[in-house]
């Protein structure tokens, strides 16, 4: 098992993926969200979330699906 990067978003929008990768029944994880929190620039830096490298094409099929 290793944790690998699905893509890069906007804080957000990552949290909400996040929820609904894992209503899929596949565990995910945001990094990076609380970086540069304290300068206030954290709205510019995106949030990698990660999947495990098994559950990678699951999880790109569930992004490129619509809502």
């Amino acid at each position: 098992m290793a944790l690998v990067e699905l893509g890069r978003f906007a804080r957000i929008e990552a949290q909400i993926l996040v929820g609904r990768l894992e209503s899929e029944g596949i565990p995910a994880v945001a990094f990076d969200g609380e970086a540069s929190i304290a300068d206030g620039s954290w709205l510019l830096i995106p949030t990698r979330v990660m999947v495990d490298d098994e559950d990678l094409a699951a999880a790109r099929a569930i992004v490129e699906r619509p809502a």
